[in-house]
């Protein structure tokens, strides 16, 4: 496995951020580190998403950065220019993947329904995205999916927060789950960091007690 993936995997969550500018990029990457998460998937959803990802990457060395939402080859190019350490997509797209490939960049895509799977295995690849994971049939789904696909393992998101994180985390197909609840978009914009901080430690501590369990 990637080692992306093995620090995906000890992780167990990735926050998603939507930035609307790149002012509090830094802000919220701080928060995260104080919450015990140093990672973070920056999706390319506004025109601040890249020099915000360019400005994290260079401010700290030792967070795990992904680019997300990314729908094609340039866009690759771009997120990977900046900083991003791996890929993040929401739907199955060939030219996304293949230029992933000649970067050498882990790429994780969406998939939610058996044949996507079938087509992102014929790429070879066994780390997928479940998306949007709530709305596709959730764990249920994810239970059904781990019969014929043994080798797979998903990064559902969609619809995931306190609730229903530890019923994710613990189906034995789920590397990791995806998720914006500690980072919403009111938070960034209000600069409420420290409560960025406290959802983050409360997601820590809840996932700490499942594998204390």
């Amino acid at each position: 496995m990637h080692q992306v993936f093995e620090q995906l995997a000890r992780h167990h969550v990735v926050p998603v951020l939507e930035l609307p500018d790149e002012k509090p990029a830094l802000e919220v990457m701080q928060a995260l580190v104080a919450g015990e998460l140093p990672v973070a998937e920056v999706t390319l959803r506004s025109a601040a998403a890249l020099p915000a990802l360019q400005a994290m990457s260079a401010a700290f060395q030792d967070v795990l950065l992904g680019a997300g939402t990314v729908s094609s080859a340039d866009e690759v190019d771009a997120a990977v220019a900046a900083g991003a350490q791996f890929v993040v997509t929401p739907g199955l797209n060939p030219s996304v993947i293949s230029r992933c490939f000649s970067k050498n960049i882990p790429v994780i895509p969406g998939v939610c329904t058996p044949s996507d799977v079938e087509t992102a295995r014929t790429y070879n690849l066994n780390i997928l995205k479940f998306f949007p994971a709530e709305a596709a049939g959730g764990v249920a789904m994810l239970d059904a999916l781990a019969g014929p696909y043994k080798d797979l393992k998903f990064v559902p998101t969609g619809g995931i927060g306190p609730g229903n994180l530890l019923d994710y985390i613990s189906c034995r197909n789920v590397l990791a789950c995806g998720g914006s609840w500690m980072v919403k978009k009111h938070l960034i914009e209000t600069g409420d960091f420290d409560e960025v901080t406290r959802l983050t430690r409360e997601a820590r501590r809840l996932l700490a007690r499942m594998e204390a369990a």
